[in-house]
């Protein structure tokens, strides 16, 4: 009898042998086909700014060796009859082994666009890295947890009973912790939607600060004062929130007041000379300037001006030179500032001055 017709386990040598070479040749050809695309995919990634052949090169690069083993495996187990126990194990073995090489790839997909994703932010927010970092376990996590699953249903576990143990108890979690996930989930909307970044100037209700730092729990402000305010990301989301930062050009309303003796002629010139004096200061635009009301003790006027840069100091210095400059044309034109006066008129009864006489 040949040595190629004995048989080991139902299968002959012969096929022992094609099933071996089929593995052996399978494997190769899969190293061999990895090593050509990882070659070219980089130099591909090197001239090139698309992120998508960086994705595909660590995707290559993430394919682990048990990978092209079930493969191999697998194209090895066709010519051979197996028993249906053997049968069983080689299927969960490969099954498994390809759940775990997605699951490594989606592992790659996360890791690869939170990178992008912190990136892009890090220059404009450099604490958005700690939130995005969550969002990245929590994609994991989910991720692992699905793969695990279906590995337990493929080796013959009923997961219906784990799923709904799993249910039950991620319920009571949930509840128990809600306060610390709905900050969770807050600084993720922050970091995603940036309502503020740090260096922002917002104000908060009564509270008013520069952001310092959004960090998974909470958001904390530096006040002018120079104190530390330390608000949760839920009750920040919930408030309403100014943000001067973002503004674009600063509206300003400004009064004064001059008194009832002065002239009609220099009453009537007060609001072409103050809009001369407003358009010659830089980054401003003049609105309007008007005899608003007769006040108690003053002839009273309001200016509304722009100021194009929204910065506090460059408009403190716009109203700070409007004010002199107006101070100093008054004073050149005789006009007076008014302030709080009151005037006592006397009068004597006919009677009382001739009991006097």
């Amino acid at each position: 009898m040949d040595f190629l017709e004995w048989t080991y386990f139902g299968n002959s040598v012969q096929t022992w042998f094609i099933a071996g070479g089929l593995f052996v040749a399978v494997l190769l050809a899969f190293r061999l086909a990895r090593g050509i695309l990882e070659r070219r995919l980089t130099r591909l990634a090197e001239r090139t700014r698309n992120q998508l052949d960086d994705l595909a090169l660590d995707l290559v690069r993430g394919t682990r060796f048990f990978f092209p083993f079930v493969i191999a495996l697998y194209a090895g187990i066709q010519p051979l009859t197996l028993p249906a126990t053997g049968d069983k194990v080689f299927r969960g073995v490969m099954v498994i082994g390809l759940l775990l090489q997605a699951a490594l790839w989606g592992n790659a997909v996360i890791a690869f666009w939170i990178t992008r994703v912190m990136r892009e932010r890090m220059d404009e927010d450099a604490a958005a890295a700690t939130s995005i970092g969550a969002l990245r376990f929590v994609g994991k996590l989910i991720l692992w947890t699905v793969v695990l699953l279906l590995a337990l249903d493929n080796l013959g576990v009923d997961i219906t009973a784990l799923v709904t143990g799993l249910g039950i108890s991620g319920i009571a979690v949930a509840l128990a912790v809600q306060n610390v996930l709905s900050d969770l989930f807050a600084s993720l909307s922050i970091v995603l939607d940036k309502p503020f970044v740090i260096g922002d100037f917002i104000i908060v209700g009564d509270f008013l600060g520069t952001v310092e730092h959004v960090g998974l729990k909470t958001t904390r402000l530096r006040s002018l004062s120079g104190e530390q305010l330390v608000f949760s990301n839920s009750d920040l989301l919930d408030s309403r929130i100014r943000n001067y930062k973002r503004m674009r050009e600063r509206r300003i309303v400004f009064s004064f007041g001059v008194t009832y003796q002065t002239p009609h002629a220099r009453l009537a010139a007060i609001p072409g000379m103050v809009r001369e004096i407003i358009e010659g200061q830089e980054n401003t635009r003049f609105d309007r300037a008007h005899f608003k009301s007769y006040g108690a003790s003053s002839l009273d006027f309001e200016v509304v001006y722009y100021a194009l840069v929204p910065d506090y100091n460059v408009y403190m210095d716009i109203q700070q030179a409007i004010n002199l400059s107006l101070y100093q044309r008054f004073e050149e034109q005789g006009i007076e500032f008014a302030y709080p006066t009151q005037t006592l008129y006397l009068r004597q009864e006919a009677d009382e001055v001739a009991n006097v006489e």
